[in-house]
């Protein structure tokens, strides 16, 4: 048998049996240290990548309900400026009635109500 191949035996012979606590220790070696350090910063990297997302949606759907409020608040206000001119306009022809045609609104007792059948 060659010297190489005794090795590979070796080799085998002691993968094969029972874990050493000489084996167990490379678990415990700055290398695995850092490696698992690396682990963990993908991981939180990972949870953090989730979160982001989660936020940006959930904000996403807030920024279109403030839209959608802020659109019924603009067609509120159109209808109230509306509202606001008819009743302007109303009095501004009432005073001009009264004070260029010199026109008043006649008593109760001179109103006449008129019936159509």
């Amino acid at each position: 048998m060659s010297a190489q191949a005794n090795k590979i035996n070796v080799h085998i012979r002691r993968s094969s049996g029972p874990v050493s606590v000489y084996d167990w220790s490379a678990l415990f070696s700055p290398r695995m240290a850092v490696i698992l350090l690396l682990l963990l910063l993908v991981l939180g990297s990972g949870i953090s990548v989730i979160y982001t997302t989660f936020k940006n949606r959930y904000l996403l759907n807030e920024l279109q309900q403030l839209r959608t409020q802020r659109n019924d608040l603009q067609v509120q206000w159109g209808q109230l400026l509306i509202e606001q001119s008819t009743f302007s306009l109303e009095s501004r022809i009432e005073r001009k009635a009264t004070d260029e045609l010199a026109m008043e609104v006649p008593p109760i007792s001179d109103v006449v109500m008129v019936r159509y059948d």
